[in-house]
């Protein structure tokens, strides 16, 4: 009877060395803290300012060719009105086109946030999996992203020795 009762707490002591860990880390406190992610931040608002300004010239561009073609509709035929408007509605689309390319889905400044971002988010690859390895966790979760999380014992909260990791200051 003893042995059955030594062999069961042996099978139950296994079974919880087989129980996965996990914990958490908040990745907008951490960029928060981060200098790099500060300046990748600001190089990515010039570059978004710089193409806004181009779109902002070009589109400018259109409502005076609009106003141009209302001043003179009384006086053009009815082909040259056509004409008018189809190069009016060609600059649009143009315009509506390199819209897109810029600030579209995978546009020009998603691309460039991209690359800006890369080396930084690299970094905090390596760091996770490097506390994940000195902690013994099965998973690192992400509190800042998409996915829900309804309660989280700060117990299992991994953004300080991140930070602690990257050579940040937790006290700024």
């Amino acid at each position: 009877m003893k042995l059955k009762i030594f062999f069961l707490f042996l099978i139950l002591g296994s079974v919880q060395s087989f129980a996965q860990k996990f914990g958490y880390i908040d990745t907008e406190y951490i960029l928060a803290k981060m200098p790099e992610y500060k300046k990748a931040n600001e190089m990515m608002n010039q570059f978004a300012e710089k193409w806004t300004q181009d779109l902002q010239g070009k589109y400018t561009e259109v409502e005076l060719m609009k106003q141009k073609y209302q001043q003179e509709e009384i006086l053009l035929t009815s082909d040259m009105k056509k004409e008018k408007l189809a190069e009016i509605a060609k600059k649009e689309e143009e315009l509506k086109t390199l819209n897109n390319s810029i600030f579209g889905l995978n546009g020009q400044l998603f691309q460039k946030k991209k690359e800006i971002l890369k080396p930084i988010m690299d970094d905090l690859y390596k760091t996770s999996e490097k506390i994940a390895r000195k902690y013994k966790l099965s998973f690192i979760f992400d509190k800042a992203s998409d996915m829900t999380m309804f309660y989280a014992d700060p117990r299992h909260d991994y953004t300080d020795f991140m930070i602690e990791e990257l050579g940040l200051n937790l006290k700024k």
